[in-house]
């Protein structure tokens, strides 16, 4: 990968061909996660971007606090330094709140928002989810990171996780163990104290696209539910058989549902 310096801080990016720009924003585990779908016929008639977020594999980790809306300005800096005016953006869960913030802070550099699973704590099954992730944050305080990681990763998907990942991500588990700090000490407390609200939908006019997959917890589908009721233009696409790490068990189905939206709101 490639690397752009930006306000002080360094992030690896990849580009592949050309055409209307997509950039992808991954969530809070495996930096990986999108680059299954860099090379999905569906796509190829589109400029693809993706980026390890700060505090992702060889990008810049912050010492302290991050907010979403600071990740959503990286990545809007990361478009300029390309120079894409408009893009698409896609951003699976935990990227899925920093895509929703980018395009309320700079409205005009999203095209359209695609959402996988957009990481929603203002749903009604959320608090307990949250709550049944007590021994992986037990372990993550005992020091134990490969238990931590791995138990979350379970609780999203299923026991079949690290097959899952390791067919489109390999390394990415044991990355995402390396990149453990940056998700329980900054990307949580900063999700808990972020919102997305009524208001700010009325703010939102781009098309949406929100993936589900079949199989995911109650709390997505419950996203989707909200944004639906929030961003009435949104469009849902589910995937057979999937969860949560949807586009690296179904890269193939998931393409196609993402091609086929953006190819009906072309810039």
């Amino acid at each position: 990968m490639e690397r752009a310096k930006l306000d002080g801080f360094e992030v690896e990016y990849e580009v592949r061909g050309t055409g209307e720009p997509v950039i992808f924003v991954h969530g809070s585990h495996v930096a990986e996660a999108h680059k299954c779908l860099m090379s999905e016929p569906a796509l190829k008639e589109f400029r693809l971007i993706r980026y390890h977020r700060r505090g992702f594999a060889g990008s810049t980790h912050p010492d302290g606090s991050l907010s979403i809306a600071e990740q959503a300005a990286d990545c809007a800096a990361l478009l300029r330094l390309l120079d894409v005016e408009r893009a698409h953006v896609v951003g699976h869960s935990y990227g899925g709140a920093i895509a929703l913030q980018l395009a309320l802070d700079a409205p005009a550099a999203v095209q359209t928002l695609v959402l996988q699973e957009p990481a929603l704590l203002m749903v009604p099954s959320a608090a307990s989810f949250m709550e049944q992730l007590g021994p992986v944050l037990g372990s993550y305080g005992s020091g134990d990171k490969a238990a931590a990681v791995e138990g979350f990763l379970e609780a999203v998907s299923n026991a079949e996780y690290r097959s899952s990942i390791e067919a489109r991500a390999p390394g990415g588990v044991d990355q995402a163990i390396k990149d453990a700090d940056t998700f329980f000490q900054i990307e949580m407390p900063a999700l808990e104290n972020w919102n997305f609200t009524a208001d700010d939908a009325k703010r939102l006019t781009q098309p949406v696209l929100y993936v589900l997959g079949g199989d995911s917890a109650a709390m997505f589908g419950e996203g989707k539910d909200l944004v639906h009721t929030l961003l009435p233009q949104t469009e849902v696409a589910i995937i057979p058989k999937a969860t949560h790490l949807l586009q690296m068990e179904e890269p193939g189905v998931v393409a196609d549902a993402i091609g086929e939206f953006l190819r009906r709101h072309p810039m």
